[in-house]
C-alpha cells in the first residue's frame, strides 16, 4: 500500500472569538500534489480555517503542521493564498501590481512575465485594474499568490460572483497547478464549481470537520454533502 505524503495537516485545531466556538476540533489532511476541497455552508468556519493556516488567525489551540513541520511564519514563503477579494491598485496595470510585489519580495521582473501568462493576463497591456471584469481580477490575485513560486496554494471561494465563462476559466486554471507541483487547498460551498475539480474533500459544518476522505469526479458530491451536513448516517 503506498503511503500517503500529506503537505499540510492540522490536528484538533480550535478558534474561539470570545466564548463563541467557531472552529472545534478539526484535523484535516491534504495529501501532497492533490486538489483539496474545503466544503460547506457560509459561516460554517472554512474561512477561519484559512486564515489561521494562512498566519491572519492564531489558533485557539491544536496543531498545524506543514511540510512535515510544526507551523512557522517562515513557511509562509513557501504558501500562496487568494484569501476572500484580492488587494489590487485599480489605477495601476496588471504588470505594475505584479511590480511592485516584484519589489516587495526581491523578485525578478521575469517572474512577473511567467505569472500574467499563468492565468491569463499576459496580453492586458495598458489596461489598469479598475477597468477589469471580476473574472479578471481574481485571476490577477491568483498571480500575486503564485509569485512566490508556493508549493501550497491556498483559495478561499475564488470564484465568488464570477459569471459562467469566469468559473470556467478559474476552474481550467486551477486543475493545471498540481502538474506544475502545486497543492492547492480550495474552500467553495458551491457544490457544482468543484465536483469536477477536486480529488478529496473535507466538509465542515458549524466548525466541525463532519467528513474527510478521497473522492471521484464521478461521485455525487451533492448527496454526500447533503447527508454530511444534515447528520444523516450512510
Amino acid at each position: 500500500m503506498v503511503k500517503v505524503e500529506y503537505i499540510l495537516e492540522t490536528k484538533n485545531l480550535k478558534k474561539f472569538y470570545g466564548k463563541q466556538l467557531a472552529v472545534n476540533d478539526v484535523s484535516l489532511k491534504v495529501p501532497k500534489g492533490s486538489i483539496y476541497g474545503l466544503l460547506g455552508p457560509n459561516g460554517a468556519g472554512k474561512s477561519t480555517i484559512l486564515k489561521m493556516l494562512t498566519g491572519l488567525l492564531r489558533p485557539s489551540s491544536g496543531e498545524i503542521i506543514v511540510f512535515g513541520e510544526p507551523w512557522q511564519r517562515n513557511h509562509l514563503e513557501r504558501i500562496g493564498a487568494l484569501i476572500e477579494s484580492p488587494a489590487l491598485y485599480g489605477n495601476l496595470t496588471a504588470f505594475e501590481n505584479l511590480l511592485v510585489h516584484a519589489k516587495l519580495m526581491a523578485l525578478p521582473k521575469e517572474r512577473i512575465y511567467q505569472v500574467l501568462e499563468t492565468v491569463g493576463l499576459k496580453d492586458t497591456g495598458k489596461k489598469l485594474v479598475a477597468q477589469f471584469s471580476m473574472g479578471m481580477k481574481q485571476r490577477l490575485g491568483i498571480a500575486i499568490a503564485l509569485f512566490g513560486c508556493p508549493e501550497l496554494l491556498i483559495l478561499d471561494e475564488p470564484t465568488n460572483g464570477l459569471d459562467p465563462i469566469g468559473i470556467q476559466e478559474l476552474r481550467e486554471l486551477i486543475r493545471s497547478f498540481p502538474k506544475s507541483g502545486i497543492t492547492v487547498i480550495l474552500s467553495s460551498h458551491m457544490l457544482s464549481e468543484v465536483s469536477q475539480l477536486v480529488d478529496y474533500i473535507g466538509i465542515i459544518s458549524d466548525g466541525e470537520l463532519k467528513y474527510q476522505g478521497k473522492i471521484s469526479h464521478d461521485e455525487d458530491l451533492e448527496g454526500l454533502f447533503m447527508n454530511v451536513v444534515r447528520g444523516v448516517k450512510k
